[in-house]
């Protein structure tokens, strides 16, 4: 390592070249065991993807785009009030997630991603009766099941396929307005956590997560794979719940946050973990107390409608268990995907992100009390939290492979701490290089 660089410098080099490692150990060792045993069940491990150089339509936006953020966006952060920060972030995200999606063109990177053999929009005619479907939701689960729900209907509650099926009845229905859906939903997430981390750490930490936010790896799945917009809800749940305990009419957004965390778990059942990261904003709040009957009573409303339409979430988790196992859960091995899941993190945050979770670790190490008084020990221990809730979710041995899009909505609270690295153009260049490469050499599943 050169010595000239500055020591916490070096240290981040050194974490980041220890995560190009993995992610590199991750695609040599997952090859060979595809070659010979073909239980990976993904074309490109440790990504569900295939190899294939390619540009499109959207390779001249994503460039300026991504070009105009490195240049400009730390400055502008710093510069804008907060409101139009907040919106300038929004159409930047935009333009990023739609970028990277038309690089696969309009047809195969938006129209057709949620209409293939195992996704939503396949279900949607079998909804016509939603509280029918609800009843009988269950009975459609195991693979041995007569008309077995497609796989990611079947792997997840059904407050997923009803969004699709809501939008079909107003008119919105086919995969490319689901994909614009998507899309349009997801990349509100970065303003979802640019507000938490202004409330719970401080607003000049958000600022300098602003341009991360936007320019995430991450935006190569959110447009467009439905865990997109499970993020931004999961997200505002939690941004709801950051501006109850700081005081912020708490009555109102308590009651809007349980209802967000109550659509969330019904919308996918590893979520239920964002109680970690919920556990951490309440140790963050100022206000702790106050909302929490709000929250709960929120919470209660999504669950109690689902139940009385005929849903019973427990039996359709427990099935889904069996089903897992049945395909492909039950042939990919876990002593590759346990490690190699993490991999698909790295790529999917990147090296800042990589680089600011050493800087974090560092703070809360250091650090002498439970509850952080200064912005950025509060911040590492937002991201920390998140962090916690994915080793969860790769330790439980539910999520084996195809965590790039899964564990989307952790992923987005690790970002931010990217806010506390020196020199953001290098590293946001870094992260758009990263995303600019997996976009343009694989056909990515979503």
């Amino acid at each position: 390592m050169n010595r000239d660089l500055p020591r916490a410098t070096a240290r981040d080099l050194s974490a980041v070249t220890a995560a190009a490692l993995l992610v590199l150990a991750a695609v040599l060792i997952g090859a060979r065991i595809e070659d010979r045993h073909g239980t990976l069940r993904v074309g490109r491990p440790p990504l569900l993807a295939d190899w294939a150089p390619h540009a499109g339509p959207g390779t001249p936006a994503a460039l300026v785009v991504a070009a105009a953020v490195v240049a400009y966006g730390p400055s502008l952060a710093a510069r804008l009030s907060w409101r139009p920060l907040l919106l300038t972030a929004w159409a930047a995200s935009l333009a990023w997630t739609w970028s990277l999606a038309l690089v696969d063109g309009w047809h195969r990177g938006v129209a057709e991603q949620l209409t293939t053999t195992h996704e939503y929009l396949r279900a949607v005619d079998r909804f016509r009766d939603i509280p029918a479907a609800l009843r009988d939701f269950d009975a459609h689960i195991l693979l041995g099941a007569p008309d077995n729900w497609p796989a990611h209907v079947a792997g997840h509650p059904p407050g997923a396929t009803v969004t699709f099926v809501l939008l079909d009845r107003i008119g919105l229905g086919g995969g490319g307005w689901a994909g614009a859906f998507v899309i349009t939903a997801g990349t509100t997430a970065a303003v979802a956590v640019l507000v938490a981390v202004g409330r719970l750490a401080d607003e000049t930490l958000a600022r300098r997560a602003a341009p991360f936010l936007v320019l995430a790896p991450a935006a190569v799945w959110v447009g467009t794979s439905a865990d997109g917009y499970f993020t931004a809800v999961a997200a505002w749940a939690v941004t709801l719940l950051a501006l109850a305990v700081t005081g912020h009419r708490p009555a109102l957004t308590g009651l809007g946050s349980g209802l967000l965390f109550g659509l969330t778990v019904h919308l996918s059942y590893g979520l239920t973990l964002f109680a970690v990261i919920g556990a951490a904003v309440l140790l963050l709040g100022t206000r702790r107390l106050r909302p929490l009957p709000y929250a709960a009573a929120g919470f209660l409303v999504v669950p109690a409608v689902f139940a009385a339409l005929g849903f019973d979430w427990w039996e359709a988790y427990r099935l889904l268990v069996t089903r897992y196992h049945q395909g492909a859960g039950g042939v990919r091995p876990y002593g590759y995907w346990v490690w190699a899941n993490l991999a698909c993190t790295v790529l999917v945050t990147g090296p800042a992100t990589v680089a600011g979770l050493r800087r974090a670790g560092g703070l809360l190490v250091g650090g002498r009390t439970p509850r952080p008084r200064t912005a950025a020990p509060r911040l590492a221990l937002l991201a920390a939290s998140a962090l916690l809730a994915l080793l969860i979710a790769d330790l439980s041995g539910m999520s084996k492979a195809e965590t790039e899009r899964i564990w989307l909505p952790f992923a987005f609270w690790l970002l931010p701490a990217a806010a506390l690295l020196p020199g953001p153009r290098a590293w946001l260049t870094a992260q758009a290089a990263l995303a600019l490469l997996l976009n343009h050499l694989l056909l990515t599943g979503w």
